[in-house]
């Protein structure tokens, strides 16, 4: 999740994510692949293995991104329906649907006005999401839409494992870019706090993924 600063950096920064979830969204696939070193649907997935095996409700994926991983919940048997800001994410995400023969449910819209009825999903799940994920409005929503005792997963960052010049300079291009602000292995009080006032009981998971470690966190309602 990038950093929320100010100034000519940040604005810059913000500019270039922008672009990367719309007019430049045809290249997010490749730059995802290439800044994780090619562990970015293990990323991704490692938020699959906090879904219960069975839900009755659909999920939610907020920010579905390019469909990835909406293919994956789709393949493993949930009803899931994606929802994203970004009509660019929209169209490459139908397309990867089509090419697998599969009508996608997608809904265009913002996080902080989910267009769904109370209760109405057994799980909501986002993988790399920018800060709004965390804002209040965002978090009342989820609330609001999960029946209870259903759960949010979030995949908010991940870290390499491995030594090298490599790794090293793309951990220097996540900080200098906000991303290795947000979520660390020691913030379980911290996301406690944060998702407590919404109702629910949250915890900070880690996966293994190669040379990485992914954060993973778990709110329940």
């Amino acid at each position: 999740m990038p950093e929320a600063g100010t100034g000519p950096w940040w604005n810059l920064i913000r500019f270039g994510f922008r672009l990367l979830y719309n007019e430049m969204a045809f290249t997010y696939d490749t730059v995802s692949t290439v800044v994780s070193l090619g562990a970015w649907r293990c990323w991704q997935r490692a938020a699959l293995r906090h879904l219960p095996a069975a839900i009755d409700a659909p999920i939610l994926e907020l920010a579905h991104g390019t469909g990835d991983l909406q293919l994956d919940l789709s393949g493993a048997g949930y009803r899931a329906i994606g929802y994203d800001l970004s009509p660019y994410m929209g169209r490459i995400t139908q397309a990867k649907f089509r090419r697998q023969r599969i009508d996608p449910r997608l809904v265009r819209g913002r996080a902080q006005d989910l267009p769904f009825a109370a209760g109405q999903f057994g799980a909501v799940i986002s993988t790399f999401p920018t800060n709004f994920i965390v804002e209040p409005d965002t978090l009342a929503e989820v609330a609001r839409v999960l029946q209870p005792g259903g759960r949010l997963v979030i995949v908010p960052s991940a870290t390499f494992t491995s030594s090298g010049a490599l790794t090293s300079s793309l951990e220097w291009l996540y900080r200098i870019t906000g991303q290795r602000q947000g979520v660390q292995r020691d913030s379980q009080a911290i996301i406690e706090r944060l998702f407590a006032p919404y109702g629910f009981t949250a915890q900070v998971h880690q996966e293994r993924c190669p040379r990485s470690t992914v954060i993973v966190i778990v709110a329940q309602r």
